[in-house]
């Protein structure tokens, strides 16, 4: 019987790893890869889009770069237990990114965060390849067609991703080993809010585009600390979830990013459409082998006093979902985690206290960067 069940094991194990894309990946990416899938259904982390950067003060008026802080550890009593940050504006070698953070002070964030046990998500809402002084929210049709058609234009869009690159492999723990980063490109893509979105290219070319950068990033420039995640914006069934999907081996993990407006008469819809969306997700998660996340969400200003407990929390407790990222704190008229003296504070711990989620100090029990 003992005999069955370890050959049984590595049977498992083995096309665990398999599912991971870069066999070449660090040991520390894949253990990463492999615990968030063995710790499913062991807690849901929650995670805060540049959370140790800046934040709110109880009277509306903005905290920058105060060491050791962050509103969720202010009202909870720990850090976030993901970290989510944004690559924009890395491409034209500027010190700070699209939100003012210092590139310099980002790294210093996410290895704080990875030495204290937690995870680091990475976006990139990055211009416009082939009219570098348009932005990310720039609308025009045909932008991927036209990059890979024209040699100067295909060329500069490398250049940036040799930054991309250069940013993660400079990312490093206490003992120098490589920090893992969840990298997650061209989200959001079934909207048509930016260039990449569905209402601007074909599927194709959003798969091909998708397939370049991973091989560009992994087999040409040697990123080996990421795992590559695949998320969209709402989706109205598996289909349509799946329909610009590049393939299991281009992709680490699955998610959707998904926003929350005309509370409180939308109210229910909401949960309804999250509650759909996180079943389809985990369907879909199951099939492809792949830790799943809600790699977005949230309720601007959250005016809701129990919008952690009843909307959020029993929707994704007891799921497969590894985390849920509450978009950042920006200013007083946009922010999507509750901060000192915030409505929503006292039941944003109340949801804590379910044990159902996770802040900081459950990340690290998880030992996610440890083989078991």
């Amino acid at each position: 019987m003992k005999t069955t069940r370890s050959f049984l094991l590595l049977i498992f194990v083995s096309t665990l790893s398999f599912a991971q894309i870069d066999k070449n990946a660090t040991k520390e990416t894949k253990n990463l890869y492999l615990n968030l899938l063995a710790t499913q259904k062991q807690g849901v982390m929650v995670g805060h889009q540049d959370g140790l950067a800046y934040g709110l003060n109880p009277d509306g008026t903005r905290w920058i770069g105060q060491d050791g802080r962050s509103d969720i550890k202010t009202v909870a009593g720990e850090h976030p237990a993901v970290l989510g940050w944004d690559l924009g504006k890395i491409e034209f070698d500027s010190t700070r990114n699209l939100d003012k953070i210092p590139f310099v002070k980002m790294k210093q964030y996410i290895e704080e965060t990875y030495n204290r046990g937690g995870v680091n998500t990475i976006s990139w809402h990055l211009h416009n390849p082939v009219e570098p002084k348009k932005n990310t929210w720039d609308k025009a049709d045909s932008t991927i067609k036209n990059i890979f058609n024209n040699t100067e234009n295909l060329k500069r869009y490398e250049g940036w991703l040799d930054n991309v690159a250069d940013f993660i492999k400079n990312l490093k723990g206490k003992k120098g080993e490589l920090i893992p980063v969840i990298f997650r490109p061209f989200h959001e893509h079934t909207g048509s809010w930016f260039w990449w979105g569905a209402g601007h290219c074909k599927a194709d070319e959003y798969k091909k585009m998708w397939r370049f950068t991973v091989d560009y990033l992994i087999k040409k420039k040697n990123v080996h600390n990421m795992l590559i995640a695949y998320s969209t914006d709402r989706f109205n069934s598996k289909e349509h979830y799946l329909e610009r999907y590049p393939g299991n081996d281009y992709v680490d993990m699955v998610g959707f990013d998904i926003y929350h407006t005309n509370s409180p008469s939308s109210n229910e819809k909401f949960k309804k459409d999250f509650q759909r969306m996180v079943t389809t997700l985990e369907e879909i998660a199951s099939e492809v082998n792949k830790p799943c996340a809600v790699t977005e969400m949230g309720l601007e200003k959250i005016p809701e006093a129990d919008w952690f407990t009843s909307i959020v929390l029993p929707v994704v407790q007891d799921t497969k979902i590894s985390y849920f990222l509450l978009w950042r704190n920006g200013y007083d008229r946009h922010y999507y985690a509750p901060y000192e003296g915030q409505l929503s504070a006292p039941d944003f711990i109340k949801m804590f206290q379910s044990g159902k989620v996770l802040l900081e100090k459950g990340a690290k029990k998880k030992n996610f960067y440890k083989s078991k």
